[in-house]
């Protein structure tokens, strides 16, 4: 893939930039300086050790708000836990969703990690990465197949359709994330795109050889060529370090304030569009 480098904003969803008024108030100024993308994480209920308090829209939710009051932007999930998501419910979600946005959406996905979170919604952890490769497969049967017809083992369904279809046929584009051996393979064989969080340069170099490698055992060698990388950096972006993310095959940075306050959200923005949106 080719291009300049895009530029995505990650966390409007939580802190101080969760209010309504806030949240409308910041995607529109992302939107304006030129910002390519919203990201939303997911997580539905924390450990008080990890944060657990701080106030934290649903993911769902917070992109549909997003979807409502811009215009341009793309919205992403970055990324929905999905073992601990209904399948059917979701993709009804997310057809609606890139309807409602005019096709506007990117569905991230990963198999989750807080085993208190992932138990109290039902999903055991040895569960998770079955779970997220058959949901995902139930989702792409009612979003392209007709009629719809799954037997798995923890969905199944028959002659149940869901319209209207995705705005993007034959569905938004997957992403999909995490640093295992087999979200590798997961991603070269299912996504269109690989979502590494908080990665510096040398670190995401590592893991597009990590992807490389993967992409060797499938039938499809050639399919990392096709996979946008996007990354969140640890830290502040200046343009050197821009140009070296992109430099080494990086597609998307999706940056994430210093804080979840409102002040430090507007400070990213209007940095990002001072220095480095239209430069790299």
């Amino acid at each position: 893939m080719t291009g300049a480098l895009k530029l995505g904003l990650y966390g409007l969803h939580r802190g101080g930039t969760s209010d309504p008024e806030g949240l409308a108030k910041r995607a529109r100024m992302a939107e304006e300086v030129g910002f390519e993308s919203l990201w939303v994480g997911d997580h539905i209920a924390l450990p008080s050790d990890m944060d657990g308090e701080q106030p934290r829209l649903e993911a769902v939710v917070a992109v549909t708000y997003l979807a409502a009051v811009t215009t341009r932007i793309r919205l992403a999930f970055g990324v929905l836990v999905l073992p601990q998501r209904q399948p059917v419910l979701l993709a009804k979600q997310v057809a609606s969703i890139d309807n409602l946005s005019r096709g506007r959406l990117i569905l991230g996905i990963g198999v989750g990690y807080v085993e208190p979170e992932l138990r109290a919604l039902g999903v055991p952890l040895g569960e998770r990465a079955a779970r997220t490769d058959e949901y995902l497969a139930a989702m792409r049967t009612l979003w392209r197949e007709e009629p719809p017809t799954f037997d798995g083992r923890f969905v199944g369904f028959a002659d149940v359709w869901q319209r209207p279809r995705p705005v993007q046929l034959p569905h938004p584009p997957i992403v999909i994330s995490g640093h295992s051996p087999a979200a590798h393979r997961r991603a070269v064989r299912t996504g269109r795109g690989w979502y590494g969080w908080r990665l510096d340069v040398e670190q995401a170099a590592e893991a597009l050889a990590e992807l490389r490698e993967a992409a060797k055992h499938t039938e499809r060698p050639d399919e990392l060529g096709q996979l946008e990388i996007t990354i969140t950096p640890p830290g502040p972006v200046d343009l050197d370090t821009a140009r070296r993310y992109a430099d080494i095959g990086v597609h998307r940075l999706t940056l994430e304030p210093a804080s979840a306050d409102g002040p430090a959200v507007d400070e990213l923005i209007a940095r990002v569009g001072d220095t480095l949106i239209g430069r790299v």
